[in-house]
């Protein structure tokens, strides 16, 4: 065999080789994942860049594929949360969390968590609402729910920010807790420097 037509030929192979698993990866996201998993994942690429439009356009096609994929119901409710359109926000989360109350089965964690997370979101709802004694209610909802979903920064947010200086649910929920027990003209409800590190939460 000529020597350059078996150099082309194991060069080929490479490329095939390299290439196979690139094109089955890229084949289950389109076709074999669940339906609206797709979009959900394009609309959290926009939503961590800023990109709010977008971000809402993908996780309405996800529900048009799966409707109430709690994903892009999340994912809806964060893009209103981060815009400041909280009665929105309020009424997708409330929908989120009334869906998963009732279709919530006792052995899905990942479902646990979601709802946990729904509640955490819209405790932050409520507090930039100025409505602190619902916010309170709603951050404890969470910690009863899964704690463990809405505990403080994980290791990847310390990596990518560098720095663990974040309002934890739990934190604000004592903070709140602590200020609603003073009388009403000592309290200090509001620290916008402080406020302005609390993360929403989206498993």
């Amino acid at each position: 065999m000529n020597a350059r037509v078996l150099k082309r030929y194991i060069m080929l192979m490479a490329v095939v080789l390299i290439a196979s698993p690139l094109v089955l990866w890229g084949y289950d996201q389109m076709f074999e994942a669940v339906p609206g998993d797709y979009y959900v994942r394009k609309g959290d690429q926009r939503l961590s860049e800023g990109n709010y439009d977008k971000a809402l356009d993908n996780f309405n096609r996800a529900l048009k594929e799966m409707p109430d994929h709690r994903g892009a119901l999340m994912g809806r409710a964060l893009v209103f949360l981060q815009t400041e359109r909280y009665p929105e926000a309020l009424a997708e989360l409330d929908y989120l969390i009334n869906y998963l109350e009732r279709t919530l089965e006792p052995d899905d964690p990942t479902g646990r968590g979601v709802l946990a997370a729904a509640h955490a979101n819209r405790g932050i709802a409520y507090d930039r609402m100025g409505r602190y004694q619902d916010a309170l209610d709603e951050y404890v909802a969470a910690l009863r729910t899964d704690e463990d979903a809405v505990s403080g920064p994980d290791v990847v947010h310390k990596i990518l920010y560098g720095s663990d200086d974040v309002s934890s649910v739990r934190k604000r929920a004592q903070y709140l807790y602590e200020q609603l027990q003073l009388p009403e003209d000592q309290r200090l409800l509001r620290v916008p420097e402080i406020d302005a590190k609390q993360r929403m939460y989206k498993p």
